[in-house]
């Protein structure tokens, strides 16, 4: 399976710097806008073989409005709010993965302390390959932005959307083409900072977190 790739800008050059979170394709510089569910109903296309089995999500979005959600960790819970008006399918696959325990006793794989600043999460065997058995549809307008708290799927090209996700922890560069599906509550946001503080794995601006972070569960509500 493809590893999730996040892409930046380089501050001081236009060259673009490819920071690997799960496979060997990279995203594309420029965004397709894509509207949201517009007719209602989510595709969910097989895709490679499951870190860990699950169902596929329901075709029909469940969910409208706002939906809290905890991200529970060993470093503290992460409150967050999902958006399901603006990326139905997202949410949709996130609250069915959390719900089947997808996420339970995973680790979170990757910190970037340089260029751009997230921890991904969302792999359950922690290599940056793994992925649900199933991709779907980015949910993208072309404006996204991805100021701290902001909460994003990571993908590996154009509507290669799984289960991997990633958290924003200071304000980041990145070309429109990463779904957003919600927000981090800033006491959520306060232990991602803590989380980040401690730096990748032998002081590298890019890899596994310094200190092993384990997402125990994900619930809404």
């Amino acid at each position: 399976m493809r590893s999730r790739r996040l892409l930046t800008a380089a501050l001081a050059t236009a060259a673009l710097t490819a920071l690997t979170g799960c496979s060997n394709a990279s995203a594309p510089d420029d965004t397709t806008p894509t509207t949201p569910a517009e007719a209602g109903t989510c595709e969910y296309v097989p895709d490679g073989n499951a870190a860990r089995d699950v169902d596929a999500p329901p075709a029909e979005p469940e969910e409208t409005g706002t939906v809290a959600a905890t991200i529970s960790t060993d470093a503290g819970d992460i409150p967050v709010v999902l958006d399901a008006d603006a990326a139905p399918c997202t949410v949709g696959s996130f609250l069915s993965l959390a719900d089947q325990g997808y996420f339970d006793d995973t680790e979170c794989h990757r910190l970037t302390t340089q260029g751009i600043f997230v921890l991904q999460c969302g792999d359950p065997t922690a290599t940056g390959t793994g992925g649900p058995g199933y991709s779907y549809a980015d949910e993208l307008t072309g404006s996204e932005t991805y100021p701290a708290g902001t909460l994003a799927m990571a993908n590996a090209g154009a509507d290669t959307n799984g289960s991997q996700f990633f958290l924003v922890y200071e304000d980041t560069q990145l070309a429109p083409a990463y779904t957003v599906f919600g927000q981090i509550d800033p006491a959520g946001l306060e232990v991602v900072q803590t989380i980040a503080a401690a730096g990748a794995a032998g002081g590298a601006p890019d890899g596994a977190p310094a200190e092993t972070v384990t997402i125990d569960a994900v619930t809404a509500g």
